[in-house]
């Protein structure tokens, strides 16, 4: 019986081992960034939702009694030809308000996202909002279906991913 050197066997066993972390690590490198997209895939979709649902929330939520910060409420959180309408519109809607002691709080019963990208969404929202006024003071229930058009406000602060914002409005349904 003829017996090989002990070097002949272990080599052929560390060039296997080698090959084999060479491709571990390979694909670990590979997969690293895919993990990375998904999970700011996934941030970004949890901070559109929040900020359409506090959206919806502001606009279906006034109180004559504290009519200007509420009216404040949805105009801190929109933007462009929304927030230019909703601006015109505020002087007759304060009015029609105040004028009925209208109160209107709102909940936002569900969310979806239709579609994203880094700097804009699309959100589909259903919310309902219980109302009194003088006209009636028994609480009733009222029924929205809102799309709302997001944009991304970069952030003023260097590195910080800035807030969403309601570029539009619409009732939908």
């Amino acid at each position: 019986m003829t017996r090989r050197p002990p070097g002949r066997l272990v080599l052929p066993g560390l060039v296997a081992v080698a090959v084999v972390a060479v491709a571990a690590l390979v694909g670990v490198a590979l997969l690293v960034p895919r993990v990375g997209d998904a999970a700011q895939r996934d941030a970004r979709r949890t901070e559109v939702l929040t900020a359409a649902r506090q959206a919806a929330v502001n606009f279906t939520t006034l109180d004559y009694r504290h009519l200007d910060r509420d009216l404040g409420r949805v105009l801190a959180g929109a933007t462009g030809d929304f927030r230019s309408q909703f601006r015109r519109g505020s002087k007759d809607l304060r009015s029609l308000v105040s004028a009925n002691k209208a109160v209107s709080q709102g909940e936002v019963l569900e969310a979806g996202l239709v579609s994203a990208d880094a700097d804009s969404a699309r959100v589909l929202v259903v919310a309902d909002s219980t109302v009194t006024n003088t006209a009636s003071p028994q609480p009733r229930r009222r029924h929205y279906r809102i799309q709302l058009d997001m944009v991304r406000q970069p952030s003023a602060a260097r590195g910080a991913a800035g807030r969403w914002l309601v570029r539009d409005l619409t009732f939908v349904g």
